[in-house]
């Protein structure tokens, strides 16, 4: 039975990518990728579409083998630990959440506390859950079958799952594509505080507002390369993002935070 895992220290690192490469029907997804994630910070996943963001993610989590390089979860490569050791130690939001029976929202939250069934730990299986469910603001609707949600609260209820995990890593895939305004924020929000409790957090997000307002690191990739990493002052500069987007862009200061504004520019 696996034993539970240590709490990471912030600032150290959780995750790192070294070299990794990914070819797929004899192109190159992704082409030495080089990545450190950190305990206590969010990093987000910026790009073009066919950038490589999702498979960089889906290697990071370990549900896809790299074709080069590799990836230490804790100073460990992610092929020395067992389906159910790295479910202890990471938690994964993918872009789809499909689900065949009829199972209440309630019971998909619960999903999220399986891998720690039998591990000793100090978390309660039904708090655990519903602090999950009331930060990913789902709790009203919890009797509610998953399949009769709408898109944007289905999402929601799939964050609320990897929440209730309580992982140490969270892996956010576009977490906020089928959402307004509101729960967008809401749930960069949480991203945030989970980095404040001490997860480490990466997400992949189209939205360079977003990645620029809640970031502390900000990875942009094109052509399956990472071009850069850093700060979002430091990364998210005009002539870079022009460049990567073949689009002019413009990139302001935010009149009272200063973060910047990311804009298409328009004639």
């Amino acid at each position: 039975m696996p034993a539970a895992p240590s709490a990471r220290i912030p600032g150290t690192s959780a995750l790192r990518a070294e070299g990794v490469g990914v070819r797929l029907g004899g192109s190159t997804v992704l082409d030495g990728v080089d990545l450190t994630t950190t305990a206590g910070r969010v990093t987000a996943l910026v790009g073009p579409n066919g950038a490589g963001k999702s498979t960089l993610l889906a290697v990071l989590a370990g549900d896809r083998r790299p074709d080069e390089g590799r990836v230490l979860l804790d100073s460990r490569s992610l092929t020395e630990f067992s389906v159910r050791e790295l479910a202890l130690r990471r938690a994964v939001l993918p872009q789809r959440v499909t689900l065949s029976f009829p199972f209440s929202v309630l019971d998909v939250v619960r999903m999220g506390r399986a891998p720690w069934q039998g591990v000793e730990s100090d978390v309660d299986d039904e708090s655990a859950v519903h602090e999950a469910m009331a930060a990913a603001q789902v709790t009203e609707f919890a009797a509610r079958p998953f399949f009769s949600l709408s898109g944007g609260e289905r999402a929601r209820v799939a964050l609320a799952r990897v929440l209730a995990q309580r992982t140490g890593l969270l892996l956010l895939d576009e977490p906020t594509a089928a959402l307004d305004l509101r729960h967008q924020e809401s749930v960069l929000r949480v991203a945030v505080d989970r980095a404040a409790a001490g997860d480490a957090v990466v997400v992949v997000l189209h939205d360079l507002g977003l990645a620029a307002a809640y970031a502390d690191r900000v990875a942009v990739l094109a052509c399956g390369r990472l071009i850069a990493a850093g700060p979002p002052l430091e990364v998210l500069t005009s002539r870079l993002l022009s460049e990567v987007y073949r689009h002019d862009v413009e990139v302001l200061p935010h009149p009272r935070t200063g973060a910047p504004l990311i804009l298409p520019r328009r004639d």
